[in-house]
């Protein structure tokens, strides 16, 4: 699939620079870089939904009690 886009000049340097020091064509190095940011975004996101599940005390409670359960079985388990 092909995109058009406009990037600043200082960003096109910087690719090209990068581009022939990695001996990689800049629409190679384009398309790795955009990879790993849109996948730390993914990251950036499941964190921010668990720290956001932290303060949610219904979550809190829920997973506490999920806690009990486990070690529980952890218990039944050892004695057995």
């Amino acid at each position: 699939m092909n995109i058009t886009t406009t990037l600043p000049k200082h960003v096109v340097d910087l690719l090209a620079k990068k581009a022939n020091e990695l001996n990689m064509p800049k629409n190679k190095l384009i398309e790795k870089a955009l990879t790993v940011y849109l996948e730390n975004i993914e990251k950036a996101e499941y964190a921010k939904s668990y720290k956001m599940a932290g303060d949610d005390l219904d979550v809190m409670m829920v997973a506490e009690e999920g806690m009990q359960d486990y070690w529980k079985q952890l218990k039944d388990t050892d004695e057995a």
